[in-house]
């Protein structure tokens, strides 16, 4: 979990563009995040599992 500290760092513009971090639009988390999704990996299973991501099914085979 990101420390609310941080994530209202991230808000803000950077000095330059290439300071930008991708953070997890529910809990924060900047690493392993998803782009098309804007979730990072455990927020996204989590969300999955439970049936809401619009078109996402767990694979089997």
């Amino acid at each position: 979990m990101a420390t609310t500290a941080k994530i209202a760092k991230d808000n803000k513009k950077p000095k330059f563009a290439i300071r930008h971090r991708n953070r997890c639009k529910r809990c924060g988390r900047p690493r392993g995040y998803m782009r098309k999704f804007e979730l990072c990996r455990i927020c996204f299973r989590l969300l999955s599992l439970a049936g809401e991501v619009p078109g996402v099914t767990k694979s089997s085979w």
